[in-house]
């Protein structure tokens, strides 16, 4: 057979509602027109466009030779980004190339700038598609035709538009620290990101989409390529699915290696891995034939790159995105293997930190690494929807910052949920990651800035205030009189002390204009109720008060709040402190 390349493994990504699926229906749609059995081949979470479509499609600008050839692109078809998230091949990306799909009239949108930071992590290389040029105000569709003809058609105005557009998006992967042009003024898609307009809907564009993908697949993974025709088979799990007859089923990319009916193959779980044998692998009947009742095939045996769903005993607690491997005579060095894997991803520390659970493996492992990144500690992560459980240890965390739970594309338990509204728990739920990042520092930032208020609250604040002339209301038992805030915050109940340090009484009342209120700040005249002294003897008009504060209350005045403090307020902390220092250099320190 010569050189063995394997097909390589397309993923499709890109912001909701931008066309992901359009794009491979029009793939797809292209030759199935033909109706010619056996063209495209439906996979199990996968389509493969064998080489001959290609060269069909692409009609006069297929270049390149189909000696030693790639036999053709499977694409991932798994919505979202999730198949990304999901599927690792020892601890990278599963997928050879990806496809960044995003709306010209659009542009990027945060699902778009996650998909490409994903792609930059693991190194993957990626065209962007600028999708929906149909809708460019304008625009004279030329259906199916190459987007270089059909450009040539548009009229100026048309054109300028259209390019405008582009700069936008290839001004914004410059921001993220790609260089890309229009794909044919590229000429080295190893530097350059080739972005290429198309339209899913008129089918303009399609052709080049395939042909620069064949290219990249060419230059950038030839070696990688070459798979074992024979040898254990890996893949990576897309799905764990109950299938009637069947039971649990596992929907499965294969990207290594052979696997036959009767192999003994080890699959990753929350517990120990798996270790069962395949009773069938089950690939989709073209869709021709396809009747409900036999929707699969069954086939013998299978090569990469493949999808095919696998049926074997006790798969219930298999895990989305975890490896699948084909043992022989060493199934406990695979069992090591994948449990080391998941062990990685899976944590549960003793430490204070929030709590995150995610759909698969790979979308955990994607979390965790922004959430380290942004340097948020983690208790605990691990798979599965939020159940009561969840709530129970999120409950013991101390740390208000870290009594939060954060979901990636999960939902909370019925049971869980009532628990959860009384927890007082924070829960954050979303499937885009970044969102998730935002919203949880967006909600820190509130929670630090309440409790720094409570606090500030708490805190006895020295206040300075001067009895005003001819305000004597009465004289004691106790004293009122009308006085002027100079600075801090006076209030009710607490100790007035001298300028020269003696303590005369005590705050009984405040009032403003007849009205009781608890407490009076730096520019405000009120009068005031103090127990103790008697104007004329202890204290008189024109005096400067203090209001006495304990010790440790000082400190953090000083030391902590002092920043934050309005102009008048630090002026009244510095002189009560000069005051209460004349004595004992050290107090408050």
């Amino acid at each position: 057979m010569g050189q063995n390349l394997r097909t390589p493994i397309v993923s499709v990504m890109g912001h909701v509602d931008h066309g992901k699926t359009s794009v491979l229906d029009k793939i797809r749609g292209t030759a199935v027109v033909d109706r010619e059995a056996g063209l495209i081949t439906q996979h199990i979470g996968a389509t493969e466009v064998p080489l001959d479509i290609i060269k069909r499609v692409c009609g006069p600008i297929f270049k390149g030779d189909t000696a030693g050839a790639i036999p053709g692109l499977l694409f991932i078809d798994t919505p979202g980004h999730r198949a990304f998230t999901t599927l690792r091949a020892r601890g990278g990306a599963l997928s050879d190339l990806a496809v960044v799909v995003v709306d010209i009239n659009e542009g990027f949108q945060p699902q778009t700038l996650e998909v490409i930071e994903i792609l930059k992590r693991f190194k993957t290389p990626f065209v962007v598609v600028a999708n929906k040029i149909d809708r460019v105000q304008g625009w004279a569709p030329q259906p199916d035709q190459p987007f270089i003809l059909s450009f040539k058609k548009q009229s100026e105005h048309v054109k300028n538009l259209l390019d405008e557009k582009l700069y936008i998006i290839i001004g914004k992967l410059y921001e993220l620290g790609f260089s890309s042009d229009r794909y044919d003024r590229v000429r080295d898609f190893q530097k350059n990101i080739g972005v290429i307009p198309i339209s899913a809907k008129t089918g303009e564009g399609i052709s080049e989409l395939l042909m620069v993908l064949m290219g990249l697949a060419r230059k950038f993974l030839g070696k990688n390529l070459q798979y074992r025709a024979v040898g254990p088979g890996t893949g990576a799990v897309l799905e764990v699915k109950e299938e009637v007859g069947l039971g649990t089923t596992l929907d499965v990319i294969l990207y290594d290696g052979e696997l036959k009916v009767g192999d003994t193959i080890v699959v990753g779980s929350i517990g120990p891995p798996i270790v069962t044998k395949v009773r069938a692998l089950l690939k989709p009947r073209p869709l021709s034939d396809m009747r409900i009742e036999e929707k699969f095939g069954h086939v013998d045996k299978v090569v990469a790159a493949a999808g095919i769903k696998i049926a074997a005993p006790n798969l219930e607690n298999a895990l989305s995105g975890s490896e699948v491997r084909v043992a022989t005579d060493n199934v406990d060095e695979v069992v090591e293997q994948i449990k080391s894997g998941i062990d990685e991803v899976l944590i549960e520390t003793e430490t204070n930190g929030i709590m995150i659970k995610a759909d698969t493996i790979g979308s955990l492992e994607a979390l965790l690494n922004e959430f380290k990144k942004e340097e948020i500690p983690i208790r605990k992560a691990s798979i599965g929807d939020i159940s009561k459980r969840d709530i129970a240890e999120a409950k013991t965390i101390k740390e208000p910052l870290f009594s939060v739970i954060v979901g990636f594309d999960v939902d909370v338990l019925p049971d869980a949920r009532e628990e959860l509204n009384e927890s007082g728990i924070k829960l954050f739920l979303n499937d885009v990651i970044y969102k998730l990042i935002e919203d949880y520092h967006e909600w820190e930032t509130k929670q630090k800035q309440l409790m720094e208020k409570r606090r500030y609250e708490t805190i006895i604040m020295p206040g300075r205030f001067r009895i005003m002339p001819d305000c004597t209301f009465r004289q004691s038992k106790p004293a009122v009189v009308g006085v002027h805030v100079l600075g801090g915050i006076i209030k009710t109940n607490l100790e007035v002390m001298k300028e020269d340090g003696s303590v005369i009484g005590r705050i009984k009342g405040i009032q403003e204009h007849n009205e009781n209120i608890g407490e009076a700040r730096a520019g405000m005249e009120v009068a005031v109720a103090i127990d103790g002294p008697i104007v004329g003897r202890q204290i008189k008009e024109g005096d400067t008060l203090y209001i006495d504060v304990p010790e440790k209350h000082a400190k953090i005045s000083e030391q902590e709040l002092f920043e934050s403090m309005k102009v008048e307020d630090k002026e009244t902390l510095l002189a009560f402190m000069e005051i209460k220092r004349r004595g004992n250099p050290f107090w408050g320190k």
